[in-house]
């Protein structure tokens, strides 16, 4: 089965054999799956170079198996400029689809979504708002998406000046008092406006996000969080407040 040329991005690439690399890809009309650059570390070969994490490409493939033979790669735009710690943002973001998203299954908008995150990294301001609302994205493209806006056990509205704690099998309950795991009203209204993120913000919006992707990932640790750990020591709790 020959795929034409699809809007994609690498995920993750490791070499296979003694001249080809195996890739994960996140395509727009296919999802996420495996394939196989034939030939792509030959010295002749420019693909190695193109076929990297963050640079938009054009793809196409083909095979019925779960690995799939890439055919042809364009670049489709010049790769995106992440660098210090939107970079490991990036590397995060990739893991979580890794993680979470099945192989071939594909709704277009959490395409948008992660091409809307890696855009949001490419920019100076503090790319946490677009991590949240990604990671809200795709917990609802895996049909668990998060009412930010009302208390699952009082069918009530979220209030800016109170403080709720995430049940992820539940929903949204009123907190006693402020704590450690709890997050505001004010935070959890900014993430369904879309607005920035104070300090503050961040850091209750990283701690609803890690509570209610947690049950999803397992124990297994994510490799981009300890990346973020082997930072120089000025930079860690910015990076980790960021992705994660």
């Amino acid at each position: 089965m020959q795929i034409s040329l699809q809007r994609g991005f690498v995920l993750h690439r490791r070499p296979y054999a003694n001249t080809s690399l195996l890739l994960e890809l996140f395509t727009a009309e296919h999802g996420r799956l495996a394939t196989l650059a034939k030939g792509a570390k030959r010295s002749k070969s420019t693909q190695a170079a193109l076929l990297q994490p963050f640079q938009p490409l054009w793809l196409a493939w083909t095979g019925r198996g779960e690995v799939k033979t890439l055919t042809r790669a364009e670049a489709a735009g010049r790769a995106l400029g992440l660098i210090g710690t939107n970079l490991y943002c990036g590397f995060y973001v990739n893991e979580l689809l890794m993680r979470l998203w099945p192989r071939q299954e594909a709704p277009e908008s959490l395409f948008s979504a992660y091409q809307m995150v890696l855009d949001a990294l490419t920019r100076s301001d503090p790319p946490d708002l677009g991590l949240r609302q990604f990671e809200l994205s795709l917990l609802a493209a895996m049909g668990y998406a998060l009412d930010l806006t009302r208390l699952a056990d009082e069918n009530v509205a979220v209030r800016p000046g109170e403080h709720y704690l995430l049940f992820p099998d539940q929903g949204l309950r009123r907190a006693l008092a402020p704590g450690p795991a709890s997050v505001s009203g004010e935070t959890l209204g900014r993430l369904v406006r879309g607005e920035a993120l104070e300090p503050q913000h961040r850091r209750e919006a990283k701690t609803l996000l890690r509570r209610a992707l947690a049950p999803h990932l397992g124990n297994k640790p994510l490799r981009s969080r300890e990346l973020f750990r082997s930072l120089p020591s000025q930079e860690p709790s910015a990076g980790e407040a960021k992705a994660s």
